[in-house]
């Protein structure tokens, strides 16, 4: 058989087949037909819509074929009627019965396994309606107490019983003999249960959730869970496969237009899957074969389904694995093909030629509906490498010291940056030492006070940048009445300097002493240099006291981008003016502090007035100078503070780390410093939240249980600290009933007795830690527990458990 399609003029709610297989019934809000299944299609026999005289206006949810005849169909629809068709009649005498006992939706309608007249419906209205086709109202009707009974279906191993499901998440046993009460009821789901079916061959009851679980229940006496199947989406319709006992169809609600068939004992991934329908599927029914199906969907079509054209997610499944632990071992799951575990259990003397027909001939033997309902079985051969890796145990032992001698709170950001990086260097880690050392030197107490600073007035700032130039203005004086006292020594110098580029530099005939000057000078062609003045004064004509210039340069931020550079002033001299606004010194009036590393260019490359164009077009210029015809320069304007931000450099920095794979670096600075995160502004919460979590886990990992909640209580961020609200309360059980003892730790609520609370040994209420066993729910205090099974395995109370205590 092939896979085959029909299309529809709109959606299709459901189907059924009769009694034979032979014809198919669809139905939707806009589709009531009846098609014939021939080899390789679908053959329209009836569209009871087409009928000018029925008034079908109304959506169809449901349909059902009586089992045992094949002139009846029964619809339920939104309205809440129930409606019976007689296949046999024409016109308005089709609809022979419309019951309209129902005052909401009906979900569901079943006829009865062996009495074609006999019909039960589900509804929305929170009850159950059996009817009698012969009669003109419903029988008996059946009240589940429950807000809606989404499906109904007649037992296929009693005449009477039959199982309703609810969107409470219960499952409901009837008697049709008793519509008082029902017979049993228990909680199937955590959701709204939406389907069942019953298994055609043992008492076992499939249900469908919107939990994204199917379970299989035994109610061959209490009802027990037998298998749980775990599904990506909520379930609608399941299905059990004929003379197949342990496969089961189901589609889903949403997301998955699949329809998958199930092994239970395999409750993860699907046996098979038919991906033909584009939107969601509605329905599915076996016709009378395991390899053959019919299914509707949402898509306005109808399939014919061939197990010969299913997919096997299973095969795709990779059969390798990997894991590391702590210690550097590896875990190596390695795939092993089909001929190499058939060649194991040879002899080791088979060749591969012979090992291959062998196989081949095997294969012959198997036939084709064996072949497809085999589970795809893959072999793996597990690996242990175990190999003692010195650095590994290294890396171990300083994340455990680390972690374990941090200061992450209680100090200044100074103090825990000074203390957390000498223990990473007593611990053999520099390279984060000198971490921690430059952290604090970007965020400690002065980073905080310039930052505060920063933020103050225009006025302010342009106070503190403006050095205190009548210190420096005094300093101009002695200057130049030193300078006029020795203009003409100093115009003889000028003279020789300009004899050879050498002596210029040299600075005069004492080289030794003017040796220091010569390192710091440029050397640019035709641009006048900064000579030292005192090559031509004598020592000590003239100094600067420390209140004056060296106070105010060293007043400046060695952290901020400028300082006043009174080295690139030309030689001579210029009066100043009276009011002091302009002034020009001499050519180095006074000794360097600093080396100057950036020489400015030429004239001939910069007009007068320019900066140099290495500075960004929005950046204030240094200085801008004049050059006079006396070859000197006129300092203008003083620069402005432009404060350096670091952000950017320690994101990067903690970045680096948590790409090395060092989290606890990154986490650790990020808790250190506090309220100056929100300086990192490149830095996400998703990426401070990855970080954090990552250093949880691993603390973890080396139970360090103390650290991880530390770290979780230092976090900032809710969805970190919050996981220390979360309920860690592990209810015992009692241990006759095994009910989980919730209001209190030692009274049944079930049996009303506190004998299977008591210590197992000494029979007495134990007042502190209990020590409680999960196999057998008994226990007691914890030195008698620890003492009896330090010699015996054996549960004290003689209920044949063995209970382990580590």
């Amino acid at each position: 058989m092939t896979t085959f399609h029909v299309t529809q003029e709109g959606p299709v709610n459901a189907l059924a087949l009769n009694k034979d297989f032979s014809q198919v019934a669809i139905c939707g809000r806009n589709v009531f037909k009846v098609y014939t299944i021939e080899e390789d299609k679908f053959r329209e026999v009836c569209n009871v819509r087409a009928s000018k005289h029925l008034n079908v206006g109304f959506s169809c949810n449901d349909v059902s074929w009586s089992p045992t005849d094949d002139h009846y169909l029964a619809t339920a629809a939104t309205n809440g009627h129930v409606s019976v068709w007689n296949l046999t009649k024409m016109g308005k005498a089709m609809q022979e019965q419309d019951y309209q006992d129902h005052k909401r939706t009906v979900n569901k309608v079943n006829f009865h396994a062996s009495e074609p007249n006999k019909l039960i419906s589900g509804s929305q209205d929170g009850t159950m309606r059996y009817f009698d086709i012969r009669v003109k109202s419903a029988v008996a009707v059946f009240y589940s107490n429950t807000e809606s009974v989404r499906d109904v279906q007649f037992s296929p191993h009693s005449p009477y019983a039959f199982s309703a499901v609810s969107d409470n998440g219960s499952v409901q046993l009837w008697d049709i003999r008793k519509p008082e009460k029902y017979q049993q009821q228990y909680t199937a789901h955590s959701g709204p249960v939406f389907a069942c079916d019953w298994h055609p061959e043992v008492t076992w009851l499939a249900t469908a959730s919107r939990d994204r679980t199917i379970k299989v229940w035994d109610l061959t006496n209490k009802p027990t869970l037998e298998y749980t199947i775990h599904t990506i989406a909520s379930i609608g319709h399941v299905k059990w496969r004929p003379q197949r006992k342990y496969h089961i169809a189901s589609c889903a609600l949403v997301i998955d237009c699949s329809i998958n068939v199930w092994d239970v004992r395999r409750p993860y991934i699907p046996f098979a899957a038919f991906n033909e329908h584009r939107d969601i599927a509605s329905g599915v029914q076996w016709r009378g074969d395991p390899d053959i199906f019919l299914s509707s969907g949402r898509d306005s079509t109808l399939y014919h389904h061939s197990f010969n054209n299913a997919s096997r997610p299973a095969a795709k499944a990779n059969p390798q694995g990997l894991a590391v632990n702590n210690n550097g071992e590896i875990i190596f799951a390695r795939k092993i093909p089909p001929f190499q575990t058939s060649a194991s259990s040879t002899s080791s003397m088979t060749t591969p030629t012979s090992l291959a027909k062998a196989t081949v001939g095997l294969m012959r033997k198997i036939s084709m509906t064996q072949a497809i309902d085999q589970f795809h079985h893959a072999s793996s051969m597990l690996q242990h490498f175990s190999h003692v890796n010195e650095m590994a145990n290294y890396e171990s032992e300083s994340i455990l010291a680390l972690s374990k001698n941090y200061v992450l709170s209680g100090r200044s950001i100074s103090e825990m940056c000074e203390h957390n990086s000498v223990v990473a260097r007593e611990f053999g880690k520099p390279h984060l030492s000198v971490v921690w050392k430059i952290i604090k030197t970007m965020y400690g107490e002065e980073f905080l006070q310039n930052s505060i600073h920063a933020g103050s007035s225009n006025r302010e700032e342009v106070a503190h940048n403006n050095i205190n130039m009548s210190n420096i203005s005094s300093a101009v004086i002695q200057i130049e009445s030193t300078i006029n006292s020795h203009r003409e020594t100093e115009t003889d110098q000028k003279s020789k300097a300009s004899d050879t580029q050498a002596a210029q530099f040299s600075g005069g005939d004492d080289e030794t002493e003017n040796e220091d000057q010569v390192d710091n000078v440029g050397t640019y062609t035709g641009f006048p240099t900064y000579l030292n003045v005192r090559s031509g004064l004598p020592k000590g004509d003239f100094s600067f006291g420390e209140n004056e210039l060296d106070m105010e340069l060293d007043s400046l931020n060695a952290g901020d981008c400028y300082f006043l550079d009174f080295h690139n002033v030309y030689r001579g001299y210029n009066h100043a003016s009276a009011d002091g606004s302009d002034w020009i010194l001499p050519n180095e009036a006074f000794p360097i502090r600093h080396e100057i590393q950036d020489r400015s260019p030429p004239p001939e490359q910069f007009p007068n007035h320019h900066h140099s164009p290495d500075l960004h077009e929005d950046t204030q210029p240094i200085y801008q100078v004049e050059e006079t015809s006396s070859t000197l320069i006129s300092v203008s304007k003083i620069p402005k503070k432009s404060s350096w931000d670091p952000s950017s450099l320690v994101v990067e920095t903690l970045k680096h780390h948590a790409i090395l794979g060092d989290i606890q670096t990154a986490a650790c600075v990020l808790i250190v410093l506090g309220d100056c995160r929100k300086f990192l502004k490149e830095l996400d919460e998703a990426t401070e939240e990855h970080w954090l979590l990552g250093y949880i886990e691993m603390l973890t990992s080396y139970k360090l249980w103390n650290n991880a909640t530390q770290i979780i209580k230092l976090a900032w961020l809710p969805s970190v600290y919050q996981l220390n609200q979360q309920s860690t309360r592990i209810n015992t059980n009692c241990g006759k009933c095994l009910k989980p003892l919730q209001r209190v730790g030692w009274l049944c609520d079930r049996c009303h007795s506190s004998k299977y609370a008591l210590c197992s040994i000494c029979n007495q209420v134990v007042k502190g830690l209990y020590v409680w066993c999960q196999g057998c729910s008994h226990g007691g205090h914890i030195a008698h527990m620890k003492q009896w099974v330090s010699t015996k395995k054996m549960c004290p109370t003689g209920c044949g458990h063995l209970c382990e205590y580590g």
